[in-house]
């Protein structure tokens, strides 16, 4: 069944209750309250998980209450200190969980089923707090809790657990007011939760120890070697740590990338290429044989994530070159032309990348990821000094730019050329996902190389970004003759383009006598 969802910015603290603080303390002499609004709530929920609580343990909240003012379905998402976002959808008769919120939590659950775990029912005792205009600055409740652990295994209820607590919600007060708001409760008594939220309380034991926010780099010894003493991180260590980064990060950014939240396609797609790059790299660390096969899924995600934000690049860049003419150039509807060529290609892409986010092959290839980062295939050897092994790792990129790089000095300008800088761009940006990955065990001269390669890069993708956008332009041109609009102007950008395309060619040779300097290398594998 189809609902539709709405999101809220949910920012509050909450307080453990002690036989000292029985009720909420008198509120009318909190600084800047004027009025205070009191009510009584009942609110009864059921909160939703997978049988090895699999969104408890990552911050993650889905339940279906009833009572109160926002009674329905709440997805809630940690979004920093004190702050949740709340996803909404309405209230049904169906206790399933709506398929619009199910669907933006794959990426954590996979496949498996979503099923109650605990049932909250709440007494609430509010007071709004007001000020002298009216407005709503927070609402502070105290919360008698009845929780029912369920075994999601069986039906049957567990025994119940019974406490008392408080809640501050911000509502149009600004972030100090929680402050204000907390010395009066703690002078009544109470203190900070140490539990994240009821659920996490009731769930108790049940719930596994949080990931940690950013990924550790544990020491992994390859199986028949020796584990070296030594406080430098190994090869494994950190080619391992990257890794599990921009794991975590696809995981993490799925949420938005469904929810069409700027930037969100850009950035897991680049999470993605960095993964590849890494398996293909550091081929001294991890078995080839084994992480091809990964290597090819994650090229194949990377590239469908890809198509809309081509789409996206290109546009702005459509848009930029037309804002840099004069108006008296301009002949036709070429903005709108450009508009309505990018509203079609977005539709299409957004439906196609939903349909790869939803199907089997992406999860498996989540479970892949899983798989490598819990059992690695590390070779003899890994287990030496990152900084006696990997600069090889990382000068092999190099060379493997340079011999692209090499070509194209001779090649005659034409599509030939092109490709082959554009496979020279792709060795570039290879090569300094390579440095990057590197730089936190070979510290200053891995930024050097990476700040090297990342100018390069940039440059070669100016290059290619004007080949493909003449060929764009090439194509409206003709929709533009085809409907009886003037090609003029269309003309005049494939020309100032080509133009672009030329500028960066000529600087090639000095970007990259600079990126292929002898010191520059030697300085990495020391």
């Amino acid at each position: 069944m189809k609902t539709s969802t709405d999101a809220t910015q949910e920012i509050e603290r909450k307080y453990d209750a002690t036989s000292d603080a029985e009720s909420l303390p008198p509120l009318n002499d909190v600084e800047g309250v004027i009025q205070v609004e009191e009510r009584t709530e009942i609110l009864d929920a059921t909160y939703y998980d997978t049988p090895d609580l699999q969104l408890s343990t990552h911050g993650i909240t889905l339940r279906r209450r009833t009572g109160g003012s926002d009674a329905g379905w709440h997805l809630k998402l940690p979004s920093g200190p004190d702050a949740r976002e709340e996803i909404r959808a309405p209230l049904t008769d169906e206790t399933a969980v709506p398929g619009t919120l199910a669907s933006l939590v794959r990426a954590r659950t996979r496949d498996q089923s979503l099923l109650p775990v605990v049932r909250i029912v709440n007494v609430r005792d509010v007071r709004r707090l007001l000020d002298a205009e009216g407005r709503a600055l927070a609402e502070v409740s105290y919360d008698n809790v009845t929780a029912h652990p369920i075994d999601p295994s069986t039906p049957e209820v567990a025994a119940s657990m019974e406490w008392s607590e408080a809640e501050v919600e911000l509502i149009e007060g600004s972030p100090p007011f929680l402050d204000t708001v907390e010395h009066h409760l703690t002078a009544a008594g109470m203190q900070r939760s140490r539990s994240a939220s009821k659920l996490a309380r009731a769930l108790g034991n049940r719930l596994p120890a949080r990931p940690s926010a950013q990924p550790t780099r544990p020491t992994h010894t390859p199986h028949g070697t020796k584990k070296r003493k030594t406080k430098r991180p190994s090869a494994a260590d950190v080619v391992l740590g990257y890794l599990s980064e921009h794991t975590a990060r696809i995981t993490d950014l799925d949420i938005a990338v469904r929810r069409d939240q700027p930037d969100a396609v850009h950035q897991m797609r680049v999470s993605a290429r960095r993964l590849r790059s890494a398996l293909k790299t550091f081929r001294t660390v991890l078995d080839r044989k084994v992480t091809e096969p990964l290597a090819d899924e994650l090229k194949w995600l990377g590239a469908k994530l890809g198509v809309d934000r081509d789409r996206e690049v290109l546009t702005a860049r459509l848009y930029e070159r037309i804002d840099e003419l004069p108006e008296s150039l301009i002949v036709g509807p070429v903005p709108t032309r450009v508009g309505s060529w990018s509203d079609a290609q977005r539709t299409e892409n957004r439906s196609g990348l939903m349909n790869v986010l939803n199907g089997p092959r992406y999860l498996a290839l989540l479970r892949a990821l899983d798989a490598l980062l819990a059992q690695p295939p590390l070779l003899p050897g890994s287990d030496k000094p990152a900084t006696a092994t990997l600069p090889k790792d990382v000068l092999r990129d190099w060379q493997r730019l340079a011999n692209r790089i090499q070509p194209t000095r001779t090649t005659p300008p034409g599509p030939e050329r092109d490709l082959q800088l554009h496979n020279a761009r792709k060795a570039a940006k290879r090569t300094r996902y390579a440095a990057e990955a590197v730089q936190p065990a070979l510290g200053k001269p891995a930024k050097k190389f990476r700040i090297q390669m990342k100018a390069l890069q940039k440059l070669l993708g100016e290059h290619q970004d004007s080949v493909v956008a003449r060929n764009t332009l090439r194509d409206l041109a003709t929709q533009a003759t085809l409907a009886g609009e003037s090609s003029f102007t269309y003309g005049l950008l494939h020309h100032v383009e080509h133009d672009r395309a030329d500028d960066a060619e000529r600087q090639l040779p000095a970007a990259w006598h600079t990126a292929s300097r002898p010191k520059l290398r030697k300085c990495l594998a020391r």
